[in-house]
């Protein structure tokens, strides 16, 4: 299904009061949103609920209804780091899926750091718990770790898998990250670890200028309490390439050019070049707050296309 440039400006005019589609680039082919604004107003409407997992109960919200595309979110945020998309998103005529993984958000928290596929198993109860026996797959850094084990893993549930910024670490990074002691920040009675945590989120996006976003996500890193560094410390002991070459569902590489690991996600284009590949211009990590339309669009094209 395709819709042509003016049909796309409306909906996003409709959606986003203005914002455009001018950032997408090598993304061809376009799905269909339905921009009734009855529709709109009915997708806004977000969900929540909780399955059963391996840690506990794990957390998740839901908007609009059609085939499922389950997000996993970067570390160390929650499933709220998609709030702007779950709309546009679901206007495409998708069932969108915004999980909290466990330790994040609402989710409960394991009782020992897990490894990346330990939190990918996580994933098979949300299948389960939502009665679901596939899905369509989004990972965001972390996130895309997480779904990368999974989809090479488990790809018979898997109908089509999108790593946002993959963290394809280099045997350099791999040597470099594995030394590295992550544990809980100290709280200081002077409540100055707010700051530092304030400024420490600032400095990994440089160029990021909404603080409501800024806020929200240093809000949700600090509600995963002593259990924040959980999701580095996994991606930084998973090697992606083993996983990543043993894929064989429809794959995309969604980037933006000012990530800061824009380059692992070219490594990862360099290592599989039969995976679509779309990225979006400037940016930071935070993407999915500062271009959700853009995003949305990029993400409905191809699996329209699948």
């Amino acid at each position: 299904m395709s819709i042509n440039r003016r049909d796309i400006l409306n909906f996003t005019l409709l959606t986003a009061s203005g914002a455009s589609l001018l950032g997408l680039r090598a993304c061809t082919r376009s799905a269909s949103p339905r921009t009734s604004s009855e529709h709109v107003v009915k997708t806004n409407k977000v969900t929540k609920g909780y399955v059963d997992g391996p840690f506990g109960q794990i957390h998740y919200y839901e908007a609009g209804d059609g085939p499922a595309i389950i997000l996993s979110h970067q570390s160390p945020t929650s499933a709220r780091m998609f709030e702007r998309i779950m709309s546009p998103l679901s206007a495409y005529g998708l069932r969108v899926i915004a999980v909290d993984t466990p330790g994040f958000g609402n989710s409960d928290t394991p009782a020992e750091p897990p490894m990346i596929s330990d939190y990918a198993d996580a994933f098979l109860s949300v299948l389960k718990g939502l009665n679901l026996k596939e899905a369509h797959f989004l990972g965001h850094h972390t996130g895309a770790a997480i779904l990368c084990n999974f989809a090479a893993r488990y790809a018979d549930k898997v109908s089509s898998l999108i790593l946002n910024g993959p963290p394809l670490l280099s045997a350099e990074d791999l040597e470099k990250f594995s030394g590295v002691k992550l544990a809980p920040k100290p709280i200081h009675e002077d409540g100055s670890h707010l700051l530092e945590a304030w400024n420490r989120r600032a400095n990994y996006s440089a160029g990021w200028t909404d603080k409501v976003a800024m806020h929200r996500r240093l809000v949700d890193s600090l509600w995963a309490g002593d259990a924040a560094w959980y999701g580095h410390n996994a991606a930084f002991k998973y090697d992606m390439k083993i996983d990543a070459l043993a894929i064989t569902v429809p794959t995309l590489i969604l980037t933006n050019t000012g990530d800061d690991i824009y380059e692992n996600a070219l490594r990862l284009k360099a290592l599989r070049p039969d995976f679509e590949y779309v990225e979006l211009e400037g940016g930071t990590h935070d993407i999915v707050d500062e271009k959700p339309i853009e995003w949305s669009a990029a993400v409905a094209n191809f699996i329209s296309n699948i």
